[in-house]
Order: structure tokens, then C-alpha cells, then sequence
């Protein structure tokens, strides 16, 4: 467990000195360099995408809740220790220094219920000093955008003259939401000339669903569906056949079940809203069982990226899920792809999911609480830490504003500690100095006590000032924050180096 003094606390919450000098007569900046592997995978522009292929530009999301572009990638080989952390969302490979932005739990019997962890402050770890149980937060978007109508923006083909003329307004409704959630479960695309049209492969006893497909395409496109049964099978085929209305369906969500994902603008829609999606995906691919000894509900996809995408849905509903991968298999009757199961089996979590699905379920037990969740972050144990030896290359980015970016599972620094220590000279002494430093607590409140330690002292005095009188300043630091000392001491340092050169 990290102890600090109540003086690093004091500095950290309310540092002094903080912030750029205009015109400064010397800047000191120092920092260690951090990365992840190159297949690690972040949230660029509504999409997991492996950090190698991150470009100048694209759109992040941080931990303040806002976006971010990204104003350059960096890579370097590396060789040494990487330390992988996990957690219910996902896993994480990367060096030891990266900060990673968690709650660290102290040892005792008041913070082994949430209670006590909640009274924590949040702040920037080095993935080195989590520990098994440590708090990880994971913020999702809040950010809302309703909008009334879609415009069907794919041209009728010239020469069909089999599909019927279909609206190009349409209301985005909540029975269109559960139709495009009934698709993404168990739609597919099948785009050939003069043979273009959508299929759902369903249960035989999934009647209410075929009911409800039919419903709704007569309403919103006044089309009628089409259905075959497959009694060997126990399925039903449901099929619309409308060459423009299938190819704009495969241009919202993809096509083939590995590919599919969600358009950016229902990801923004009312939560209102988007629980009629979840319906019917939930219909469509998910199951619940409440009779069991500890309810539970599950979906599984086999495509990534949707599944990431419906752990944001979720989280945006209060419901918390964990996601788990299950392995390429062969059985009797099919090969089985990589899938991801999404698994809702918290009690508030499961309560909330069966309001949706219009399902009664009276919970007998005691909430058994190891996260939760307020309206910006998912506050989720850390599961497992290992470590290993690694050579290769690793890549880190630079984040505009929040200098910040989350994978699957974790909230990142886009640097490890780094500091800029600003100064203003007249008569050899430094009559101001302020510091803007990205870190953890000990990094900050070094920092503080730094511009403390030095302003008013002539250049040679504030040059010789020490490791230790930083951290007795600061009535001590933890042998592994010692490190935050040094840094102070060289930006410090940097900063009368760069002003004499100038000079």
C-alpha cells in the first residue's frame, strides 16, 4: 500500500506555484517515457484500433469524459520488464512507469466494503505499484444527441424493378432502435445482382420475434416479410427483400457477423432511446436465467468491436458487465470462431437489464459489491498483475488537453511523470517559478514543494538544493515516490541550464 504524509496530501490537493510563466526566462522538462505493446488496442473515433495504427488527428477519449485529438505517435524499441494488468473489461500490456489512472486500496478492514473505498481519492498510478484489488476507474461517454429521423441515403438501382419504392425519411424510433438490435444479434446482407436482400436467422419458437420483424417493416418501409422454417434445424429464416433498404443496412452496421459494429450516432442517442436497442439485441443473441443460484444474463458476438461497444451501452444504463473471450472451438456440428461474452451477473446491474427486457426479477440476496458506477466512471477491481520480459517495439502517443486515452479496460497517461518547471531571473535569483506537472500525487506534490524550495534564491543556492530536502520538506516520501524527488530536483535544474544558455 502507498502511505503518504498528510504534507504530500496537502501539496497534492492544493499545490502551490502551479501553472506557465509568460515569457519565463528558463524552462526545465523532464519525464520518463512510457508505452504499450503495438497491438494494444485504444478507443480512436468510436473504434478499438491497435495503437500502432493510430494517426495525427483522430479523435480519443479521456479521463476527464471529453475528447481529445492526438497530436503525434511515438514508438521506440524496448527491452525489459512489461507488466500486464486485467480487470472484468479487458487487459493491458505496458511498461512499468505508465500511469494508469486508479484508486490504491490501504490494507484494514474499513476499505474491504465500498464504503470505505469510495472516500479514496482517484490519481495517477505507475502500473508497477498496483497492486491485486486496487480500484481502476473507466470513464464512458455521457455525451447525448437525439436525432428524430434517418434519411435512407442509398439510390434505388437503375434497373431493379423488383424492389418496392421504400420511404427516404424515417422516424428513428425506439422500434426502429429494436429492429437495427435484432439485425446486429442475428441479421445478414446478402448483396449480389439481381439478388440483394436482408435475412434473420432465428429459433422456430422465436415467434414473437418474427412477429415483431414483420410489425415493424410494414410500419416504418411498408414491406412484408418473407419467412422459410427448417424443421431439422429447429429455425426460421426471416427474409425483407428490398435491394436499397439491405444495402443501407450493410452501410450502418457492416456485414458478416466478425464485422459488425454501431454507427457513432446511436452510441450519442438518449439512453431513452438506446435501451430499445438493447432489447433487441438482447432478444436477438442474448440470454438470462433467473432461476439459477445466482441470476445471471449473458451475449455473446463474435465480433470485437460490437462488443466493446455494447459494454459502453451498458455502462451508459448504470449496468455493469464483464467481458470474457471464448476460444476457437470445433464441435460435433460447427466450427465455433473466437467469440466475446458479455456477462451481466451484479444484482442492481441485472435488475436494470430485466427492466429493459420487461422481465419481473425480485432479487432474495444481498448485494455482493466489488465495483461500481457513477454517471462518468465504472470503478472496477484490478484482477490480476503479471510480468515478463519483453524486446520489441512499444509505441505512446501525445494527447491534446487531457493528455489522456483508454484501452478495453484502462484509463492512460500519455506519459509517464512528466514535469516543466518555468523560472524568472533578475539579479541571479529566481523572483518567480511555477511547475505544470502530468503524474501521480508524489510527482505533483514534488513539484510544488520545489517552486517552494527555490523561489527567492540566487541560482547557485537553488542548484544545490537536494533529493532529501525535497522529501523532508514534504515529511517523507515512499521509498518507491523517491524517484518524483529526483525529477523535481532536475527539471529544476534543466531550468537554470536553460536559462544560462540563453544568457
Amino acid at each position: 500500500m502507498m502511505q503518504y504524509s498528510k504534507k504530500v496530501m496537502q501539496e497534492f490537493l492544493n499545490p502551490k506555484n502551479m501553472g506557465e510563466i509568460k515569457n519565463p526566462d528558463g524552462i526545465g522538462k523532464i519525464g520518463n517515457p512510457t508505452c504499450l505493446l503495438p497491438e494494444e488496442r485504444i478507443l480512436l473515433n468510436n473504434q478499438f484500433v491497435e495503437i500502432k495504427e493510430a494517426t495525427k488527428k483522430e479523435i480519443v477519449f479521456s479521463h476527464d469524459c471529453t475528447e481529445n485529438k492526438i497530436l503525434g505517435k511515438f514508438s521506440r524499441e524496448y527491452k525489459g520488464e512489461i507488466i500486464r494488468l486485467k480487470n472484468a473489461l479487458g487487459k493491458i500490456s505496458l511498461t512499468p512507469e505508465h500511469l494508469v489512472f486508479a484508486m490504491s486500496v490501504p490494507r484494514g478492514d474499513k476499505f474491504k466494503r465500498n464504503k470505505g473505498k469510495k472516500n479514496l481519492i482517484p490519481s495517477w498510478y505507475h502500473a508497477k505499484d498496483l497492486k491485486k484489488g486496487d480500484v481502476i476507474l473507466y470513464p464512458f461517454s455521457r455525451k447525448k444527441k437525439d436525432i428524430k429521423y434517418l434519411t435512407i441515403d442509398i439510390p434505388k438501382p437503375k434497373y431493379d424493378f423488383r424492389s418496392k419504392n421504400i420511404p427516404k425519411k424515417i422516424p428513428l424510433n425506439v422500434d426502429l432502435l429494436k429492429l437495427f438490435g435484432y439485425f446486429l444479434s442475428e441479421g445478414n446482407i446478402q448483396d449480389k445482382p439481381s439478388k440483394t436482400y436482408i435475412s434473420f436467422a432465428l429459433h422456430i419458437e422465436e415467434k414473437e420475434i418474427v412477429e415483431d420483424i414483420g410489425k415493424i417493416t410494414k410500419t416504418l418501409f411498408g414491406l412484408e416479410i418473407k419467412t422459410r422454417e427448417i424443421p431439422l434445424k429447429k429455425s426460421v429464416v426471416v427474409y425483407i427483400y428490398n435491394a436499397q433498404l439491405a444495402r443501407w443496412f450493410k452501410k450502418l452496421f457492416g456485414n458478416g457477423a466478425q464485422n459488425k459494429y454501431l454507427p457513432e450516432f446511436i452510441m450519442e442517442l438518449p439512453i431513452s432511446k438506446q435501451k430499445a436497442l438493447i432489447e433487441g439485441l438482447w432478444k436477438g443473441d442474448g440470454c438470462i436465467n433467473l432461476a439459477r443460484i445466482g441470476p445471471r444474463a449473458g451475449y455473446v458476438t463474435i465480433s470485437y468491436q460490437l462488443s466493446q461497444q455494447i459494454k459502453t451501452l451498458l455502462l451508459r444504463q448504470k449496468i455493469i458487465s464483464s467481458i470474457y473471450i471464448e476460444k476457437e472451438k470445433k464441435s460435433k456440428w460447427a466450427n465455433h470462431k473466437e467469440a466475446y461474452r458479455i456477462h451481466v451477473g451484479q444484482r442492481d446491474s441485472l435488475k436494470k437489464l430485466c427492466e429493459i427486457l420487461s422481465l419481473k426479477h425480485c432479487p432474495k440476496s444481498y448485494e455482493s459489491l466489488s465495483s461500481w458506477i457513477d454517471n462518468s466512471f465504472l470503478y472496477t477491481p484490478l484482477t490480476r498483475i503479471e510480468k515478463e520480459n519483453y524486446k520489441g517495439k512499444v509505441y505512446n502517443l501525445e494527447v491534446e488537453n487531457s493528455h489522456s486515452f483508454i484501452s478495453e479496460g484502462f484509463c492512460l497517461h500519455n506519459c509517464g511523470d512528466i514535469m516543466w518547471i518555468y523560472i524568472k531571473v533578475k539579479n541571479k535569483k529566481i523572483i518567480d517559478i511555477k511547475f505544470k506537472t502530468f503524474g501521480c500525487a508524489a510527482a505533483i506534490a514534488t513539484s510544488s514543494m520545489i517552486t517552494q524550495l527555490a523561489k527567492g534564491k540566487e541560482l547557485d543556492k537553488a542548484k544545490k538544493i537536494k533529493i532529501n530536502d525535497v522529501a523532508s520538506s514534504l515529511k517523507g516520501l515512499p521509498p518507491l515516490k523517491m524517484h518524483c524527488s529526483e525529477l523535481a530536483i532536475n527539471a529544476l535544474r534543466l531550468a537554470i541550464k536553460d536559462y544560462k544558455t540563453k544568457k
